[in-house]
């Protein structure tokens, strides 16, 4: 048995509003997605009982934590290397 792949919440919501379009079957949505009807059918389920807020609530860091420390720490970074462009430039004026 191999491993469950697994899908962001963004790729279940798109899915599920793909399928609610006008003309568009749910078996028109899994073959171009590469999923099964039934787990599509239990996206939908999920969304009805837990609303479209809660229905997908994940595992682990969500993805607007994640950007936020990768912020922080591009913000770092760069204030590292401008403190070593500073540096540099004050030690190739020292030893002229």
């Amino acid at each position: 048995m191999g491993r469950r792949k697994r899908y962001s919440t963004e790729f279940k919501r798109q899915a599920l509003k793909r399928a609610d379009e006008p003309g568009v079957t749910d078996t028109l949505v899994c073959e171009e997605l590469g999923i099964s009807t039934r787990q599509l059918r239990r996206w939908r389920d999920l969304v009805n009982q837990h609303g479209e807020v809660q229905a997908f609530p994940g595992h682990g860091k969500s993805r607007d934590e994640e950007v936020t420390q990768l912020k922080r720490e591009l913000a770092k970074v760069k204030e590292e290397r401008d403190f070593l462009k500073e540096a540099a430039r004050y030690f190739a004026k020292e030893s002229k």
